[in-house]
């Protein structure tokens, strides 16, 4: 669970950095790190993808248009179910609550906290992240999301105070949970039946994805394509592929 504890340091040194530096970074800084995150999650994500893609061009592609559908699908399945509904409600209330801080800082504590744990907890990048570390021990993807939540919290700690680092520690139970889950659950069963690389194929696809949002280009239904997890393993399973 190395990502979920990197995650919490993350959250807590952006909290000390904000309350140490007052003026945020210039916004030449905050593009040029938005960019290399980018950049960095789009590498981890290609690579994982050719990593869970097997030996052989034919077998090779086969899995690609294989993992391709099952983001697809697990797209429609995630609209269906209204995840980035969800989602969007729950990131308006976030943002209630920080337009309120700024505007009279410093904001309620609790408020704080619930905008913390909503951004910080729902973000999909952390889920992703959190499969991703507890099916094959990467925590790249954690590691990126460290430093963006980092980022944040210093903007954070500004306007609501200090209590708001303590998000971490329930951030860090969250994702810590889900990637124990992969563990003991996901990994076993997957490993026996041969499921993983379509699992891990799906995460570094969708991974890809959220790099879109980061830079920028288009608006991206990121919290919809997390059904593609669940999706690939049970794709690959109805196709013969395990």
């Amino acid at each position: 669970m190395n990502g979920a504890f990197l995650n919490a340091l993350g959250i807590l040194l952006g909290a000390l950095f904000g309350l140490i530096r007052r003026e945020p970074l210039p916004a030449r800084t905050q593009e040029q790190l938005r960019a290399a995150l980018g950049i960095f999650i789009m590498a981890a994500g290609g690579w994982q993808v050719w990593q869970n893609l097997g030996a052989g061009f034919g077998n090779g592609l086969k899995h690609l248009l294989l993992t391709f559908l099952a983001v697809v699908l697990g797209f429609w399945l995630g609209k269906l179910l209204g995840f980035q509904r969800l989602s969007n409600r729950l990131g308006r209330l976030a943002g209630q609550y920080i337009a309120a801080a700024q505007a009279k800082p410093p904001g309620p504590a609790v408020a704080g906290l619930v905008a913390g744990l909503v951004l910080f907890g729902a973000a999909p990048l952390g889920w992703l992240g959190a499969v991703q570390d507890g099916c094959t021990g990467w925590f790249h993807l954690l590691a990126a999301k460290s430093l963006m939540d980092a980022l944040a919290m210093a903007g954070f700690v500004r306007i609501f105070g200090w209590p708001v680092a303590l998000s971490a520690f329930p951030i860090c139970g969250i994702l810590g949970l889900l990637t124990l889950a992969c563990q003991r659950l996901a990994v076993p069963f997957c490993a026996a039946h041969h499921l993983l690389e379509p699992v891990n194929a799906a995460t570094g696809l969708v991974a890809c994805l959220v790099s879109l949002v980061i830079f920028q280009l288009r608006k991206v239904e990121l919290t919809n394509f997390l059904p593609a997890l669940v999706v690939a393993p049970l794709l690959a399973w109805l196709c013969g592929d395990h």
